[in-house]
Protein backbone atom coordinates (compact mmCIF):
# COMPACT_ATOMS: atom_id res chain seq x y z
CA UNK A 1 0.00 0.00 0.00
CA UNK A 2 1.38 3.44 -0.92
CA UNK A 3 1.89 6.26 1.53
CA UNK A 4 -1.26 8.13 0.47
CA UNK A 5 -3.30 4.93 0.74
CA UNK A 6 -1.95 4.26 4.23
CA UNK A 7 -2.87 7.74 5.41
CA UNK A 8 -6.38 7.49 3.95
CA UNK A 9 -6.87 4.07 5.50
CA UNK A 10 -5.85 5.32 8.93
CA UNK A 11 -8.04 8.41 8.58
CA UNK A 12 -11.03 6.22 7.72
CA UNK A 13 -10.41 4.04 10.76
CA UNK A 14 -10.30 7.11 12.96
CA UNK A 15 -13.61 8.31 11.54
CA UNK A 16 -15.35 5.04 12.33
CA UNK A 17 -13.67 4.80 15.72
CA UNK A 18 -11.02 2.61 17.26
CA UNK A 19 -13.10 0.85 19.89
CA UNK A 20 -13.89 -2.08 17.66
CA UNK A 21 -10.81 -4.02 18.79
CA UNK A 22 -11.35 -7.29 20.63
CA UNK A 23 -12.10 -6.75 24.30
CA UNK A 24 -12.26 -2.95 23.98
CA UNK A 25 -13.80 -1.08 26.90
CA UNK A 26 -16.95 0.89 26.04
CA UNK A 27 -15.64 3.60 28.37
CA UNK A 28 -11.92 3.74 27.60
CA UNK A 29 -9.52 5.31 30.07
CA UNK A 30 -8.91 9.03 29.57
CA UNK A 31 -5.22 8.34 30.04
CA UNK A 32 -2.94 7.49 27.12
CA UNK A 33 0.71 6.52 27.26
CA UNK A 34 2.99 9.24 25.87
CA UNK A 35 6.48 8.11 26.97
CA UNK A 36 8.09 5.01 28.43
CA UNK A 37 11.47 3.67 29.51
CA UNK A 38 11.32 0.02 30.51
CA UNK A 39 13.32 -0.71 33.69
CA UNK A 40 16.48 -2.60 32.77
CA UNK A 41 18.35 -3.04 36.06
CA UNK A 42 19.76 -1.13 39.01
CA UNK A 43 22.45 1.35 39.85
CA UNK A 44 23.87 2.13 43.30
CA UNK A 45 21.65 4.54 45.20
CA UNK A 46 22.73 8.15 45.72
CA UNK A 47 21.27 8.93 49.13
CA UNK A 48 19.78 12.40 49.40
CA UNK A 49 20.00 13.06 45.66
CA UNK A 50 17.52 14.59 43.25
CA UNK A 51 17.43 13.08 39.75
CA UNK A 52 16.13 15.44 37.05
CA UNK A 53 15.12 13.14 34.20
CA UNK A 54 14.59 14.59 30.73
CA UNK A 55 11.88 12.69 28.83
CA UNK A 56 10.48 13.41 25.35
CA UNK A 57 6.72 13.07 25.02
CA UNK A 58 5.11 11.64 21.91
CA UNK A 59 1.63 12.96 22.65
CA UNK A 60 0.33 16.07 24.40
CA UNK A 61 -2.53 16.58 26.80
CA UNK A 62 -4.16 18.75 29.45
CA UNK A 63 -2.69 16.81 32.39
CA UNK A 64 -0.02 14.20 33.06
CA UNK A 65 0.72 11.42 35.50
CA UNK A 66 4.06 9.71 36.07
CA UNK A 67 5.04 6.15 36.88
CA UNK A 68 7.82 5.66 39.44
CA UNK A 69 9.43 2.23 39.68
CA UNK A 70 11.12 0.27 42.42
CA UNK A 71 10.75 -2.92 40.40
CA UNK A 72 14.30 -4.14 40.97
CA UNK A 73 14.78 -2.58 44.39
CA UNK A 74 15.58 -4.64 47.47
CA UNK A 75 13.98 -2.34 50.04
CA UNK A 76 11.11 0.17 49.96
CA UNK A 77 11.88 3.35 47.99
CA UNK A 78 11.16 6.57 49.88
CA UNK A 79 10.18 9.52 47.70
CA UNK A 80 10.87 12.89 49.30
CA UNK A 81 9.36 14.72 46.36
CA UNK A 82 8.49 14.19 42.70
CA UNK A 83 7.98 17.17 40.40
CA UNK A 84 7.01 17.67 36.77
CA UNK A 85 7.77 20.66 34.57
CA UNK A 86 8.23 21.63 30.95
CA UNK A 87 11.88 21.89 29.99
CA UNK A 88 13.30 25.29 29.06
CA UNK A 89 16.01 25.15 26.42
CA UNK A 90 18.47 22.28 26.41
CA UNK A 91 19.57 21.99 30.04
CA UNK A 92 17.98 21.31 33.45
CA UNK A 93 15.97 24.56 33.67
CA UNK A 94 12.16 24.49 33.78
CA UNK A 95 9.86 26.78 31.86
CA UNK A 96 8.90 29.48 34.39
CA UNK A 97 5.50 28.80 35.88
CA UNK A 98 5.33 25.19 34.71
CA UNK A 99 6.71 23.46 37.81
CA UNK A 100 4.20 21.13 39.47
CA UNK A 101 4.44 18.84 42.51
CA UNK A 102 3.22 15.32 41.83
CA UNK A 103 1.22 13.75 44.63
CA UNK A 104 0.45 10.13 45.45
CA UNK A 105 -2.99 9.61 46.99
CA UNK A 106 -2.92 13.28 47.86
CA UNK A 107 0.47 13.27 49.61
CA UNK A 108 3.67 14.92 48.40
CA UNK A 109 5.77 12.03 49.71
CA UNK A 110 5.37 8.32 49.17
CA UNK A 111 6.91 4.90 49.61
CA UNK A 112 7.18 2.50 46.67
CA UNK A 113 7.36 -1.13 47.88
CA UNK A 114 10.18 -3.26 46.55
CA UNK A 115 9.29 -4.95 43.29
CA UNK A 116 6.48 -2.52 42.47
CA UNK A 117 5.61 0.64 40.55
CA UNK A 118 3.59 3.61 41.77
CA UNK A 119 1.56 5.94 39.55
CA UNK A 120 1.03 9.54 40.63
CA UNK A 121 -2.22 11.42 40.94
CA UNK A 122 -3.16 13.58 37.94
CA UNK A 123 -0.84 16.56 37.57
CA UNK A 124 -2.62 19.62 36.10
CA UNK A 125 -0.07 20.65 33.49
CA UNK A 126 -0.86 21.21 29.82
CA UNK A 127 1.87 19.68 27.68
CA UNK A 128 2.26 19.87 23.90
CA UNK A 129 3.15 16.91 21.72
CA UNK A 130 6.91 16.39 21.27
CA UNK A 131 7.65 18.39 24.43
CA UNK A 132 10.59 17.70 26.71
CA UNK A 133 9.39 17.09 30.26
CA UNK A 134 11.49 17.29 33.43
CA UNK A 135 10.54 14.60 35.94
CA UNK A 136 12.56 15.14 39.11
CA UNK A 137 12.72 12.45 41.79
CA UNK A 138 14.18 13.29 45.20
CA UNK A 139 15.27 10.35 47.35
CA UNK A 140 15.92 11.58 50.90
CA UNK A 141 17.69 8.47 52.16
CA UNK A 142 19.44 5.33 51.04
CA UNK A 143 16.66 3.23 49.56
CA UNK A 144 18.95 0.58 48.17
CA UNK A 145 19.69 -0.11 44.51
CA UNK A 146 18.01 2.40 42.20
CA UNK A 147 15.82 1.00 39.42
CA UNK A 148 16.89 2.63 36.18
CA UNK A 149 16.97 2.42 32.40
CA UNK A 150 20.59 2.05 31.41
CA UNK A 151 20.75 3.21 27.78
CA UNK A 152 18.82 6.47 27.71
CA UNK A 153 20.69 8.21 24.87
CA UNK A 154 19.50 11.33 26.64
CA UNK A 155 21.36 13.65 28.99
CA UNK A 156 19.63 14.02 32.34
CA UNK A 157 20.80 15.77 35.50
CA UNK A 158 21.63 15.05 39.12
CA UNK A 159 21.95 17.12 42.27
CA UNK A 160 23.81 14.88 44.76
CA UNK A 161 22.57 17.03 47.65
CA UNK A 162 19.03 17.44 46.40
CA UNK A 163 17.01 17.94 49.58
CA UNK A 164 14.41 20.61 48.85
CA UNK A 165 15.63 21.06 45.26
CA UNK A 166 13.08 19.03 43.32
CA UNK A 167 10.84 22.05 42.75
CA UNK A 168 13.65 24.41 41.66
CA UNK A 169 12.78 26.03 38.33
CA UNK A 170 16.39 27.02 37.82
CA UNK A 171 18.64 24.03 37.24
CA UNK A 172 21.81 25.56 38.67
CA UNK A 173 22.01 22.95 41.47
CA UNK A 174 21.93 20.08 38.96
CA UNK A 175 25.64 20.10 38.29
CA UNK A 176 26.14 16.45 37.36
CA UNK A 177 24.91 14.73 34.23
CA UNK A 178 23.86 11.15 33.62
CA UNK A 179 23.00 9.10 30.55
CA UNK A 180 20.51 6.90 32.47
CA UNK A 181 16.88 7.45 33.44
CA UNK A 182 16.35 6.92 37.18
CA UNK A 183 13.11 5.67 38.71
CA UNK A 184 10.70 7.23 36.18
CA UNK A 185 9.42 4.64 33.71
CA UNK A 186 6.33 6.20 32.17
CA UNK A 187 4.32 9.34 31.50
CA UNK A 188 0.63 9.29 30.60
CA UNK A 189 -1.34 12.24 29.27
CA UNK A 190 -5.03 13.09 29.45
CA UNK A 191 -6.59 14.49 26.33
CA UNK A 192 -8.07 13.90 22.91
CA UNK A 193 -6.12 10.79 21.92
CA UNK A 194 -6.85 7.55 20.10
CA UNK A 195 -4.51 5.26 22.01
CA UNK A 196 -0.87 4.25 22.03
CA UNK A 197 1.49 1.92 20.20
CA UNK A 198 4.18 0.03 22.12
CA UNK A 199 7.49 -0.76 20.41
CA UNK A 200 8.71 -3.87 22.23
CA UNK A 201 12.25 -5.11 21.72
CA UNK A 202 15.96 -4.96 22.43
CA UNK A 203 18.78 -2.50 21.68
CA UNK A 204 17.57 -1.97 18.11
CA UNK A 205 14.40 -0.46 19.60
CA UNK A 206 16.18 1.10 22.58
CA UNK A 207 18.06 3.23 20.04
CA UNK A 208 21.67 2.03 20.16
CA UNK A 209 23.58 3.52 17.25
CA UNK A 210 21.44 6.67 17.00
CA UNK A 211 22.62 10.10 18.10
CA UNK A 212 22.37 11.12 21.76
CA UNK A 213 19.95 13.92 22.69
CA UNK A 214 18.20 13.88 19.31
CA UNK A 215 15.27 11.47 19.80
CA UNK A 216 16.16 9.62 16.61
CA UNK A 217 15.28 6.09 17.76
CA UNK A 218 12.89 4.41 15.35
CA UNK A 219 9.96 4.60 17.83
CA UNK A 220 10.55 8.37 18.05
CA UNK A 221 10.41 8.61 14.29
CA UNK A 222 7.26 6.50 14.25
CA UNK A 223 5.74 8.89 16.80
CA UNK A 224 6.32 11.75 14.36
CA UNK A 225 4.35 9.87 11.69
CA UNK A 226 1.50 9.08 14.08
CA UNK A 227 1.24 12.51 15.69
CA UNK A 228 -1.34 13.90 13.22
CA UNK A 229 -3.60 10.97 14.15
CA UNK A 230 -3.20 11.57 17.91
CA UNK A 231 -1.56 8.28 18.81
CA UNK A 232 1.19 7.99 21.41
CA UNK A 233 4.24 5.76 21.02
CA UNK A 234 5.90 3.98 23.95
CA UNK A 235 9.44 2.64 23.68
CA UNK A 236 9.73 -0.65 25.59
CA UNK A 237 13.12 -1.54 24.18
CA UNK A 238 15.90 -2.75 26.49
CA UNK A 239 19.46 -3.17 25.29
CA UNK A 240 20.55 -6.79 25.56
CA UNK A 241 17.01 -8.07 26.01
CA UNK A 242 16.12 -11.59 24.85
CA UNK A 243 12.93 -13.24 23.72
CA UNK A 244 13.46 -16.68 25.26
CA UNK A 245 15.41 -16.02 28.46
CA UNK A 246 16.40 -13.46 31.06
CA UNK A 247 19.75 -11.78 30.45
CA UNK A 248 21.93 -8.81 31.32
CA UNK A 249 19.25 -6.88 29.43
CA UNK A 250 16.73 -7.53 32.18
CA UNK A 251 13.85 -9.99 32.37
CA UNK A 252 13.09 -11.82 29.13
CA UNK A 253 10.28 -10.69 26.87
CA UNK A 254 7.65 -13.01 28.30
CA UNK A 255 8.49 -12.07 31.88
CA UNK A 256 8.20 -8.33 31.29
CA UNK A 257 5.42 -8.27 28.70
CA UNK A 258 2.63 -7.28 31.07
CA UNK A 259 4.44 -4.55 33.01
CA UNK A 260 6.23 -3.01 30.03
CA UNK A 261 3.64 -3.41 27.29
CA UNK A 262 0.12 -4.74 27.53
CA UNK A 263 -0.71 -3.18 30.92
CA UNK A 264 0.34 0.32 29.88
CA UNK A 265 -2.31 2.99 29.37
CA UNK A 266 -4.67 2.65 26.40
CA UNK A 267 -2.41 0.43 24.30
CA UNK A 268 -3.95 -0.49 20.94
CA UNK A 269 -1.03 -2.09 19.09
CA UNK A 270 2.22 -3.86 19.95
CA UNK A 271 5.14 -3.93 17.49
CA UNK A 272 7.57 -6.74 18.38
CA UNK A 273 11.20 -6.72 17.22
CA UNK A 274 12.85 -9.28 19.45
CA UNK A 275 15.03 -12.36 18.98
CA UNK A 276 18.41 -11.46 17.49
CA UNK A 277 20.03 -11.60 20.95
CA UNK A 278 18.77 -15.16 21.36
CA UNK A 279 20.39 -16.16 18.07
CA UNK A 280 23.75 -14.52 18.70
CA UNK A 281 23.81 -14.87 22.49
CA UNK A 282 25.26 -17.44 24.90
CA UNK A 283 23.82 -19.98 24.85
CA UNK A 284 22.42 -19.37 21.39
CA UNK A 285 18.92 -20.45 20.41
CA UNK A 286 18.84 -22.80 17.43
CA UNK A 287 15.22 -23.99 17.17
CA UNK A 288 12.97 -21.63 15.15
CA UNK A 289 9.99 -23.35 16.74
CA UNK A 290 10.97 -21.89 20.12
CA UNK A 291 10.73 -18.40 18.63
CA UNK A 292 7.30 -19.07 17.13
CA UNK A 293 5.96 -20.46 20.40
CA UNK A 294 7.19 -17.38 22.27
CA UNK A 295 5.77 -15.02 19.65
CA UNK A 296 2.40 -16.78 19.79
CA UNK A 297 2.39 -16.50 23.57
CA UNK A 298 2.93 -12.75 23.23
CA UNK A 299 0.09 -12.55 20.72
CA UNK A 300 -2.30 -14.53 22.92
CA UNK A 301 -1.59 -12.42 25.98
CA UNK A 302 -1.94 -9.19 23.99
CA UNK A 303 -5.19 -10.36 22.39
CA UNK A 304 -6.58 -11.04 25.87
CA UNK A 305 -6.24 -7.28 26.44
CA UNK A 306 -7.69 -6.38 23.02
CA UNK A 307 -4.28 -5.44 21.62
CA UNK A 308 -3.20 -6.06 18.03
CA UNK A 309 0.34 -7.43 17.48
CA UNK A 310 2.64 -6.63 14.56
CA UNK A 311 5.79 -8.74 14.22
CA UNK A 312 9.02 -7.44 12.71
CA UNK A 313 11.48 -9.61 10.83
CA UNK A 314 14.93 -9.87 12.41
CA UNK A 315 17.52 -7.62 10.81
CA UNK A 316 20.96 -8.73 9.51
CA UNK A 317 24.12 -8.83 11.62
CA UNK A 318 26.72 -9.98 9.10
CA UNK A 319 30.11 -8.58 10.09
CA UNK A 320 29.19 -8.44 13.78
CA UNK A 321 31.49 -10.37 16.11
CA UNK A 322 28.76 -12.91 17.01
CA UNK A 323 27.83 -13.69 13.42
CA UNK A 324 28.13 -17.25 12.09
CA UNK A 325 26.59 -18.96 9.07
CA UNK A 326 24.71 -21.35 11.38
CA UNK A 327 23.17 -18.46 13.27
CA UNK A 328 22.31 -16.73 10.02
CA UNK A 329 20.41 -19.85 8.95
CA UNK A 330 18.31 -19.63 12.12
CA UNK A 331 17.56 -15.97 11.48
CA UNK A 332 16.42 -16.74 7.96
CA UNK A 333 14.16 -19.54 9.20
CA UNK A 334 12.61 -17.33 11.88
CA UNK A 335 11.99 -14.59 9.32
CA UNK A 336 10.37 -17.04 6.92
CA UNK A 337 7.96 -18.08 9.68
CA UNK A 338 7.15 -14.43 10.48
CA UNK A 339 6.50 -13.75 6.78
CA UNK A 340 4.18 -16.76 6.57
CA UNK A 341 1.43 -14.65 8.11
CA UNK A 342 0.59 -17.37 10.64
CA UNK A 343 2.32 -15.94 13.70
CA UNK A 344 1.27 -12.28 14.10
CA UNK A 345 -1.75 -10.22 13.10
CA UNK A 346 0.50 -8.58 10.51
CA UNK A 347 4.22 -8.11 9.99
CA UNK A 348 6.67 -5.40 8.95
CA UNK A 349 9.66 -6.61 6.95
CA UNK A 350 12.49 -4.66 8.58
CA UNK A 351 14.99 -7.16 7.16
CA UNK A 352 13.99 -6.34 3.58
CA UNK A 353 14.22 -2.61 4.26
CA UNK A 354 17.69 -2.49 5.79
CA UNK A 355 19.65 -5.35 4.20
CA UNK A 356 22.39 -4.58 1.71
CA UNK A 357 21.26 -5.68 -1.78
CA UNK A 358 24.88 -6.54 -2.59
CA UNK A 359 25.35 -8.58 0.60
CA UNK A 360 21.97 -9.47 2.19
CA UNK A 361 23.56 -10.88 5.36
CA UNK A 362 24.66 -7.32 6.20
CA UNK A 363 22.81 -4.07 6.73
CA UNK A 364 23.22 -1.29 4.20
CA UNK A 365 26.43 0.70 4.78
CA UNK A 366 24.39 3.93 4.84
CA UNK A 367 22.46 2.61 7.86
CA UNK A 368 25.43 1.10 9.75
CA UNK A 369 26.97 3.06 12.66
CA UNK A 370 30.02 0.80 12.38
CA UNK A 371 29.19 -2.23 14.50
CA UNK A 372 27.20 -4.04 11.75
CA UNK A 373 24.32 -4.71 14.14
CA UNK A 374 22.60 -1.48 15.16
CA UNK A 375 21.35 1.47 13.11
CA UNK A 376 22.40 5.08 12.77
CA UNK A 377 19.92 7.94 12.49
CA UNK A 378 19.30 7.25 8.80
CA UNK A 379 18.67 3.58 9.45
CA UNK A 380 16.31 4.38 12.31
CA UNK A 381 14.29 6.63 9.99
CA UNK A 382 14.11 3.83 7.43
CA UNK A 383 12.71 1.41 10.03
CA UNK A 384 10.05 3.88 11.14
CA UNK A 385 9.07 4.68 7.58
CA UNK A 386 8.59 0.97 6.83
CA UNK A 387 5.83 0.47 9.40
CA UNK A 388 2.51 0.37 7.50
CA UNK A 389 0.21 2.72 9.37
CA UNK A 390 -2.91 0.92 8.17
CA UNK A 391 -1.69 -2.31 9.82
CA UNK A 392 -1.36 -0.65 13.22
CA UNK A 393 -5.08 -0.09 13.78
Amino acid sequence: MGKVGQVLAVALLLLVGTTGRAGADDNPSPWTGSWEAAPSGTSPAVAGAAFRNVVHLSLGGSAVRVRISNRFGSVPLRLGAVTVALRHGHGPDAVPGSMRIATFRGAGTAVVPEGQDLVSDPVPLAVPAAADLLVTVETPGDSGPATFHRVALQTSYLDPDGAGRAADEAGAAYTRTTDHWYYVTGVDVRGDAHGSVVAFGDSLTDGNGSSTDTNHRWPDRLAERLRPFRFGVLNAGISGNRLLADSTGGPGALNRLDADAVARSDVRTLVVLEGINDIKGTPDATDPGDFVRAYRTIVARAHARGIRVIGATLTPDGGYSGYTEAREAVRQQVNALIRSGQVFDAYVDFDAVVRDPEDPQRIRPAYDPGDHLHFNDTGMSALAAAVPLADLF
